[in-house]
């Protein structure tokens, strides 16, 4: 495993399958009294990736990070850490190292005793210790810090002191809850792209978790996505914001226009479906004729505007209900019949009038997702 003093090249982008797991969790459960807070969690996590657990609070996601840590032993299942069976061991020998949402530093001790703490529970000689610490303060943009105090220090250093105490222990996989969330809203998006720059840079194995979806998106190579204690769907950040599998997991990614629908005609893998006047040709290979199904249109496939559109697109009229500026973009509400739309306008410029009243609304049939 590389180690922060020992760097290597940025980790590639993934296939479009994970390789076997390196951290296998087969059947995980956790129940605290008669409440099954991890239901049968299986997945596998590849080796050198940048894996987030993403959900709303109490999806169970913090408790898995915890199962994985040792802190809570599982009611049920296994866990298996480099073809090897952990769940059996205490938390210090199963190769992992967590940093927790309050980073958990020891006020009464400097910076340097924090970083060097797992190494001194160790028994590693003094010497090997100060040279360490040293390189891994350098390593997370702290040299010179040791001796300060964590209170003396601003949310981001406290943030990195907690990453460089879990990072000298040369962890196999980095465990990561909600590390961000205490952060102002500029300096939360810098640590993004500093962290996920760590995790390339060391190449080791990185289980985020948060209930962020843009921090998800932004840093991770695969995203898991939980939903009362379960796994809702596993996937790549494109697959999951562009390929819901199911309606929570489509309106807790974003924001999204669900449509119910019925599958009208089947022709091979292709199904045609009615939208309003509109007949739409997706594929949907194990949709059957009759079935009723979700329609899922993000707001920024949609145009918006009173000339008619192209042909070739999906069109609908309706009326402009409320519209919101958020800077990038210009969010509209659009009532058709009994239903509101979501459109997203980008890049409105200085000069953009928001739209009023009667609008078209477009797009074309192939940004149209298919939700069985």
């Amino acid at each position: 495993m590389a180690t922060p003093h020992q760097q290597t090249s940025s980790a590639t982008l993934p296939a479009a399958q994970p390789q076997a797991g390196y951290l296998r969790l087969e059947g995980i459960v956790k129940r605290f009294g008669a409440l099954t807070v991890v239901d049968g969690v299986l997945l596998d996590i590849p080796q050198g990736a940048f894996v987030t657990l993403l959900g709303p609070s109490g999806c169970g996601k913090t408790t898995l990070l915890r199962i994985i840590a040792g802190f809570y032993e599982p009611d049920g299942g296994t866990i298996q850490l480099d073809g090897k069976r952990i769940d059996h061991l205490p938390s210090h020998q199963r190769g992992t190292a967590m940093v927790f949402q309050d980073y958990a530093l020891f006020p009464h001790m400097t910076v340097g005793d924090n970083v060097g703490y797992g190494l001194r529970l160790a028994g590693a000689a003094q010497a090997d210790i100060k040279r360490r610490v040293a390189g891994t303060l350098e390593f997370v943009g702290l040299a010179g810090l040791a001796d300060r105090w964590p209170n003396q220090l601003s949310g981001g250093q406290q943030q990195r002191v907690a990453l460089a105490r879990a990072l000298i222990v040369e962890p196999k996989v980095l465990l990561l809850d909600e590390p961000l969330s205490n952060l102002d809203a500029n300096l939360r998006e810098r640590m993004r792209w500093e962290l996920r720059a760590l995790q390339q840079r060391l190449n080791i194995t990185f289980l985020y978790v948060t209930h962020d979806q843009a921090e998800a998106l932004a840093m991770s190579d695969w995203i898991a996505v939980m939903s009362g204690g379960r796994i809702e769907q596993w996937g790549t950040p494109q697959e999951v914001y562009n390929r819901p599998r199911t309606p929570s997991v489509a309106n807790f990614i974003g924001a999204a226009n669900l449509r119910p629908a019925r599958v009208l005609e089947k022709n091979g893998a292709t199904v045609r479906i009615e939208l309003y006047d509109h007949a739409l040709s997706m594929p949907a290979p194990a949709t059957p004729v009759g079935d009723e199904v979700l329609l899922c249109i993000r707001p920024e496939a949609i145009k918006i505007g009173i000339a008619a559109p192209d042909r070739a697109q999906v069109s609908l009229a309706g009326t402009v209900t409320r519209s919101a500026f958020l800077g990038s973009l210009i969010r509209y509400w659009v009532q058709i019949g009994n239903e509101e739309w979501v459109v997203d306008q980008s890049d409105p410029g200085a000069e953009t009038i928001p739209y009023e009243g009667d609008v078209t609304l477009a797009f074309d049939p192939a940004r149209v997702h298919l939700i069985s």
